[in-house]
């Protein structure tokens, strides 16, 4: 919810999607008035048909659309040669072809008036990934659609910018989910992996989730007007090292 909340201080109508509806509810209730709430699978097309005939209905316009839905893996740490075809496909699924809809129904809402798409990939989109091959290719995905869908847009004058933002793991759910994972740091418990973590940071720190939403709401903002198929990495220095 952080991207949320800045969002909203910059003075942005925000409209939110979950695939569960409890925890979206919950957190548009933390958000306040100038948040809304709408259920939303990312992999489904009609989905995304609804959350922007909901968004023209409610607010009249799409101004910007941050794709931040994925999820990290459903087995252990997995290689190629062990990484089922259930597991590449459920990644796939979320991490790509949930960005490419969502990409694709952002250009059709904006074209007319403009706007930015923000993507969230990763470090694990820039670098090898061989033990967790399938969430690394489908964040390398996300980094090359972002590109395309730039100069698309640049191509067709839309106004439109799209960019890809790249975090190393950050303290979140997923980031905690990720120092969990068997074959990753194996240290005895996810706070120990955390600091372990750290060390190989070249800044000594991980990323917290407010670090990414800066990074998000620059690229949101008019402050970019000259930033498309750019990638921003936000890793402390882990991939310069």
């Amino acid at each position: 919810l952080c991207t949320a909340r800045l969002m909203i201080d910059e003075g942005a109508q925000v409209v939110i999607t979950d695939r569960n509806v409890a925890a979206g509810e919950v957190s548009g209730d933390e958000l306040g008035a100038r948040s809304h709430f709408v259920q939303q699978d990312v992999c489904d097309e009609g989905s995304w048909n609804a959350v922007m005939e909901a968004v023209q209905d409610r607010h009249g316009r799409l101004d910007i659309l941050v794709n931040n839905a994925g999820i990290l893996s459903t087995e252990p740490f997995q290689d190629i040669e062990q990484t089922s075809l259930a597991q590449w496909q459920a990644i796939q699924s979320v991490n790509v072809e949930g960005v490419f809809l969502g990409c694709r129904a952002g250009v059709q809402a904006m074209k007319d008036s403009g706007g930015s798409i923000v993507n969230l990939s990763s470090v694990a989109g820039l670098v090898a990934t061989p033990s967790l091959v399938a969430y690394g290719a489908s964040k390398a995905a996300v980094r090359q659609l972002t590109k395309s869908v730039a100069i698309h847009c640049g191509q067709k004058k839309y106004r439109i910018r799209c960019n890809s933002v790249h975090p190393d793991p950050i303290r979140t759910d997923m980031g905690d989910e990720l120092m969990g994972l068997k074959g990753y740091i194996d240290g005895p418990d996810i706070e120990t992996n955390w600091q372990t973590a750290r060390k190989r940071v070249p800044i000594g720190e991980t990323g917290e989730p407010i670090d990414v939403a800066q990074c998000i709401l620059f690229l949101a903002s008019d402050e970019s007007r000259h930033v498309t198929g750019s990638e921003l990495v936000v890793d402390g220095g882990l991939t310069a090292a």
